[in-house]
């Protein structure tokens, strides 16, 4: 079986974009893969990521 994920990238205020590899199904909600990725930047050592929804980019890889 291939793996599919998904590439959400995740402006901060450092300036520069953390971008995160989410694995979900196709059909995953864009919603879900953004909170995936922040939780994962928040408990991180990288400076605060911007929690808007509007702010991030997200694309299917694969």
């Amino acid at each position: 079986m291939e793996s599919r994920y998904w590439l959400v990238s995740l402006p901060a205020v450092d300036g520069k974009q953390y971008v995160y590899r989410v694995y979900a199904p196709e059909d995953a909600l864009p919603a879900d893969l953004f909170w995936d990725a922040w939780h994962c930047h928040d408990e991180s050592a990288f400076p605060r990521a911007c929690d808007l929804f509007d702010a991030a980019s997200i694309r299917r890889v694969g």
